[in-house]
């Protein structure tokens, strides 16, 4: 089986349009899996109807003091979260840098593709104020 067929093909996410064909972009490879795995983070448990356990509880650390013991247990959901939804992938490690002056998180995910048997990583910046951080952390993920 060659990787691009293990590792799928779809849909760019966010959705964009391509301009010469009129199309919706398509994306494979790595790129397949650091989108899921931002489709995953961007899911609140309970957001789907069908799949109800699909995505993460971090929108229940918004207003949560920012402890250790938060931090480490968020730490832990989101690994557990990835390596739940995400088959194309075996070895997660997140890390969170709080950075409480500008009401934000920053969580480096560091990731193993299977097939691929290559390492990847990404940064999604959490913010702690929720209307900010929708705009701002779509940004931070399509410069990538």
């Amino acid at each position: 089986m060659e990787i691009q067929e293990f590792l799928g093909t779809g849909m760019k996410f966010p959705p964009e349009i391509d301009s010469t064909t009129g199309r919706f972009k398509m994306t494979g490879g790595t790129s397949s899996v650091k989108e899921s795995i931002y489709i995953i983070l961007m899911t609140q448990k309970g957001e789907r109807w069908i799949h109800p356990d699909f995505g993460t509880k971090s929108m229940s650390y918004v207003f949560t003091d920012i402890s250790l013991t938060r931090l480490t247990m968020m730490q832990r959901e989101l690994r557990d979260d990835i390596l739940e939804f995400e088959p194309r992938v075996d070895w997660v490690e997140v890390n969170i840098e709080p950075q409480s002056e500008l009401g934000r998180l920053i969580i480096n995910i560091e990731y193993h593709i299977i097939e691929e048997d290559a390492y990847d990583n990404m940064v999604f910046p959490f913010y702690l104020n929720e209307e900010r951080g929708m705009e701002e952390s779509d940004e931070a993920f399509i410069g990538e």
